[in-house]
């Protein structure tokens, strides 16, 4: 019989859109942009959900996975999500890490990484393994994938808890977590609902400013083109009657 061991205290200690199975389970399914439901938990899995962004999406399963040394496998399944691309983030967040807060190799909008160091990033590479199934949404696929991970459960981690804060309050604030290891970071107010919106209104207005600019040389080169064009006919018509008269 595999060796289990008790996650954090309050477990699972990040708040998210998800739903809850046996703490014991070695199995998480993350859904990226797809909605199951329970079907998951029924089938075995000790956690699931669905991550729509990249960064703050990503961070919280992580918190979630290495607060629980239990969970030994991450399903990443269901529809990607079009923009940020968080499957293939997550995906390559475990392969290749982060270079200067960079998913390295995530094809994501904007898959940088702010509460995450090196630390708890070597944590979650060590402690699972990922079963890449995107834009997977079969359930007994996926009931599959999870009753394979559980027939392969090597038991809990080595390693204690690690503790992992993301606070959704003002930047600048800090707060320290009681018992196994800390990672303590933060995150700017209700990141999930506000920066990625944020975001795209700035490119957005950035594509605006660009698109007039073109629109502008482009309107003051036909202007100029036109006066050239009008100023030829002008001497075109004065000249020609001179050099007819002139010639008789």
């Amino acid at each position: 019989m595999v060796t289990k061991k008790e996650p954090a205290a309050g477990w699972p200690v990040i708040k998210g859109e998800f739903d809850v199975g046996d703490p014991k389970s070695c199995v998480a399914v993350a859904t990226a942009g797809s909605h199951f439901g329970k079907f998951p938990i029924e089938a075995g899995a000790g956690i699931t959900g669905p991550f729509h962004t990249e960064n703050l999406g990503i961070e919280k399963i992580v918190a979630n996975v290495i607060s629980n040394p239990n969970i030994r496998f991450v399903i990443i399944c269901g529809a990607e999500v079009k923009g940020h691309i968080s499957g293939d983030a997550l995906e390559c967040l475990h392969k290749n890490g982060l270079k200067d807060g960079r998913i390295v190799k995530a094809k994501g909008a904007i898959p940088f990484i702010e509460n995450l160091d090196d630390k708890a990033v070597k944590r979650f590479q060590e402690q699972v393994q990922t079963v890449y199934m995107i834009d997977v949404e079969d359930q007994a696929k996926i009931t599959a994938a999870i009753k394979d991970c559980i027939a392969k459960d090597p038991g809990a981690f080595a390693g204690e808890p690690m503790l992992l804060t993301i606070k959704e309050t003002a930047i600048g604030e800090e707060e320290e977590e009681a018992g196994g290891e800390t990672v303590a970071t933060v995150a700017a107010a209700k990141p999930d609902k506000e920066i990625p919106p944020l975001v795209d209104d700035i490119c957005y207005r950035a594509q605006l400013c660009s698109r007039n600019q073109k629109l502008s040389s482009a309107v003051s080169a036909t202007r100029a083109l036109g006066f050239i064009i009008g100023l030829i006919f002008v001497i075109a018509m004065v000249l020609i009657p001179v050099l007819l008269n002139g010639g008789k």
